[in-house]
């Protein structure tokens, strides 16, 4: 039967789940699987490119500063300061004539520490917070804290931090009032109910048995930690450390058909990206999958976009092309392809005044593209 005029002009959105069988159905929930361990091991962007090496290594990626000479086929990562990471499948074009781009941010929305974080009010031990990226302050109340991140010893160790993730490891929190006692802060508009000078984490209420000592609380956390890493407190000001939910990746719904978990904007495209780049054979173009820190914040500093370390990378995979100068990269960039691989809000039925039908996106509708 010839389709009507209505069915051959009109653009139908349609829920992309109607046309998926038992096969493919089973291959997304694995996949959703391989995901969410994923995002459990790699909450922050550190963790992140920590396990993308991995996954790159085990599927014949080599560090760049390994390779001579590139050959078609070959396939290359770099690694920036630990924490952005690019990666390249070389095609059978010349590098010139343009490389297709996919790009990810694998950083997320977070509290840090100050530089001398840790301090003692009334018999209680805090760290002092920096929120980091666009948070709902109130959201971070009274739910479970991890640490996450590194301290640089001064002898030019580095230790790595991870306290809360393990169901044996204690949790942290930033508390709340009491509904009886927060009169005044209900009657604040949304987003001054918590002041971000408020978002100090509680990290522990017992003194140390020493009655010399003026900050007992203080001291024994410092003890703590001590024991724990050999550090003190110095120590803390070259650190960087993250706080974060303490929440596992979870399914979401009675037929689990959503994902519920932390850092998903934009661990969601990052990772999708990265298993792509698994899976490239016999390439036309390279391909080059960039995976990237400081998004949250303007994509500032040395491992933001805004550094030249992309075009400094591409500047590299010509040389070892045997073809470098500056001449033929500007050509490559001019002529190169790329998708910026983001998150974007689906139309929620609860908020539905905030949105418009005709130029939303909606769940189960496939890959959202946004031109503005």
């Amino acid at each position: 039967m010839e389709k009507s005029l209505e069915e051959k002009l009109f653009h139908k959105k349609e829920n992309g789940w109607n046309a998926v069988d038992t096969r493919k159905k089973e291959a997304i929930f694995n996949f959703s699987k391989d995901y969410m361990n994923f995002l459990n091991k790699a909450k922050t962007e550190r963790e992140f490119i920590v396990e993308a090496t991995k996954m790159a290594q085990a599927n014949g990626y080599k560090d760049i500063a390994e390779i001579e000479k590139l050959q078609p086929g070959d396939k290359i990562y770099f690694i920036n300061r630990g924490k952005s990471m690019y990666l390249a499948i070389i095609g059978t074009e010349n590098i010139e004539n343009g490389v297709h781009i996919i790009g990810s941010h694998v950083d997320s929305p977070r509290l840090d520490l100050k530089p001398n974080p840790l301090y003692e009010d009334t018999e209680l031990a805090y760290f002092k917070t920096h929120y980091y990226g666009g948070i709902k302050k109130y959201q971070w109340t009274t739910i479970p804290l991890s640490i996450h991140g590194v301290i640089v010893k001064p002898n030019g160790e580095k230790i790595t931090v991870n306290i809360g993730e393990d169901d044996d490891d204690p949790i942290f929190t930033i508390t709340d009032l009491l509904p009886h006692l927060a009169q005044e802060q209900m009657e604040k508009k949304l987003k001054n109910g918590i002041d971000g000078e408020d978002l100090n984490l509680l990290i522990g209420s017992i003194p140390y048995q020493d009655t010399d000592a003026k900050e007992k609380v203080k001291l024994n956390i410092l003890n703590i930690l001590n024991q724990k890493y050999g550090i003190v407190e110095a120590d803390l000001q070259s650190s960087e450390l993250e706080i974060i939910p303490a929440f596992k990746a979870r399914s979401l719904g009675f037929d689990a058909g959503l994902v519920a978990a932390y850092g998903q904007d934009d661990k969601v495209c990052a990772y999708t990206s990265l298993a792509a780049m698994m899976t490239l054979e016999n390439l036309k173009n390279t391909a080059v999958c960039i995976l990237s820190d400081k998004e949250e914040i303007g994509s500032v500093g040395a491992t933001g976009m805004r550094s030249r370390v992309f075009e400094n990378t591409v500047a590299e995979l010509l040389n070892l092309n045997g073809d470098y100068n500056e001449l033929k990269l500007k050509r490559c960039l001019a002529h190169s392809r790329m998708l910026s691989s983001d998150v974007n809000a689906a139309f929620d039925p609860l908020y539905s005044d905030v949105f418009k039908n005709n130029s939303s996106s909606f769940l189960g509708s496939g890959v959202v593209f946004n031109k503005f």
